[in-house]
């Protein structure tokens, strides 16, 4: 027990509120993973140009790998990389939840029922190049090519053809690789929670200022839940006069339009609900306010998280109890463009608010499974409700329904010039049936 006890005091002396440069962060990264080796697993998920390590610290009872049932989250910071105060406050983040598993039973219960990732820096390149800390710009914000890493995803509304950067493939191999459900890139520079579309057209509603997702609902929420648990974000009063953010969130489109970003691309291809998350007026404080950053922070951060829990998930299987890869499992009403389908454990996801929805399971050639499920509130529970899918008539893998690489939303744009904006739904509806054929 005093090893123990000399591990949190050693971890605790290590980590004050500084600046961490890419060896100490490496090392306190290191120093976590040591301290708390059966809690933590630490890896990197590829280098950046200059060769750097993207490091991803994974949190949770079983860190090494996926379990059944248990969704998978990440907070990614720093892909601009003069916009700091993320960085530093995911390195307290990562300290409050090891020290506090096994003593605050919300903490305990959070990593015991959730697979939480952490990557401090997606440009360690940037973050190095910037010598003059600033509050509004400095070349540090682009990779060491010159690119802005959130215009470098493939983009859902046009074909933005940008050369894929390095730090952007191996986040893109990440979220082929995890079955994340929710997440959150932390930025600098204003004070808002920012949701999906950052892109839109006619069929998204963007003609009318707002880019809207099949999801909107629950993208409001997630939104409001890290503002109104943040110190002053749901105040809504932003860095200036001129720009306000009623209760501290925005649509992204409605903020301005954003081609290539990567919440977009983690909803659209991944599957996955990313908020972006822009957490201070000035890009790079000074390090003397990094104190107050945490304390602003940190029950936002542990309370999102735990909207991972929300809506309903399960398993698709066959009539001999195999998963089911590759099964479309949706909400009606809210079909996705490239069709949410279970990982190779058969599971899926589905981030819902509580309520009263129809699931529709399709295993490709076979009819599909309507389920009307009752969704309750069950983030106090770290547990999504759970409903499972057996299809007694089937016996084989099942090859994927295929997802164009193509920006999806130009057909869509396309069938419905001279639809009113109320059919969007009927359009996505028809659009889905066109991709499954």
């Amino acid at each position: 027990e005093v090893v123990g006890v000399l591990c949190l005091v050693s971890l605790a002396a290590a980590l004050d509120f500084k600046y961490h440069h890419g060896e100490e962060l490496e090392a306190y990264l290191k120093q976590v993973h040591a301290a708390y080796p059966s809690l933590t697993h630490l890896h990197s998920i590829g280098r950046s140009v200059e060769g750097r390590d993207l490091w991803v610290l994974v949190l949770g009872r079983f860190p090494t790998h996926h379990k059944i049932g248990i969704p998978e989250f990440k907070y990614v910071a720093n892909m601009h990389g003069d916009e700091t105060v993320g960085r530093e406050i995911l390195l307290h983040l990562i300290d409050y939840l090891v020290t506090n598993y096994r003593r605050d039973p919300n903490i305990t219960q959070l990593l015991n029922n959730t697979r939480i990732h952490i990557m401090p820096t997606m440009n360690p390149d940037g973050f190095e190049a910037t010598k003059v800390p600033h509050c509004y710009y400095s070349q540090g914000r682009y990779n060491k090519n010159g690119e802005d890493l959130n215009r470098n995803f493939p983009d859902a509304f046009e074909n933005n053809n940008v050369t894929i950067q390095p730090e952007t493939r191996a986040v893109m191999n990440w979220i082929k690789n995890e079955t994340f459900v929710l997440s959150a890139n932390l930025h600098g520079g204003a004070l808002v929670a920012s949701y999906t579309f950052d892109n839109g057209n006619s069929v998204t509603g963007s003609s009318e200022g707002y880019s809207r997702s099949p999801d909107d609902d629950v993208f409001i929420h997630l939104a409001k839940t890290y503002s109104f648990n943040h110190a002053v974000m749901h105040k809504g009063t932003g860095c200036d006069n001129r720009q306000t953010f009623p209760d501290g969130i925005t649509n992204g489109y409605s903020w301005y339009q954003l081609e290539g970003g990567m919440q977009d691309y983690n909803y659209v291809w991944g599957q996955c609900f990313e908020i972006t998350l822009e957490l201070s007026c000035c890009k790079y404080p000074p390090a003397d306010q990094l104190e107050k950053f945490w304390r602003d922070n940190k029950v936002a951060l542990v309370e999102y998280i735990k909207q991972v829990h929300l809506g309903v998930k399960g398993q698709v299987t066959d009539k001999n109890g195999n998963p089911i890869p590759n099964a479309i499992v949706e909400a009606q009403g809210r079909p996705h463009v490239c069709p949410y389908k279970t990982n190779e454990h058969g599971e899926y996801f589905l981030l819902l608010l509580p309520g009263k929805y129809v699931i529709n399971a399709t295993v490709p050639g076979f009819k599909s499974m309507l389920t009307t499920v009752e969704i309750p509130d069950n983030t106090g529970n770290f547990s999504a409700l759970k409903h499972d899918f057996s299809f007694s008539e089937v016996s084989i893998r099942t090859s994927p329904a295929s997802c164009p690489k193509t920006p999806l939303y130009q057909e869509l744009e396309r069938s419905s010039a001279a639809v009113k904006p109320t059919l969007h739904i009927l359009v996505l509806v028809t659009t889905m049936i066109l991709i499954f054929k």
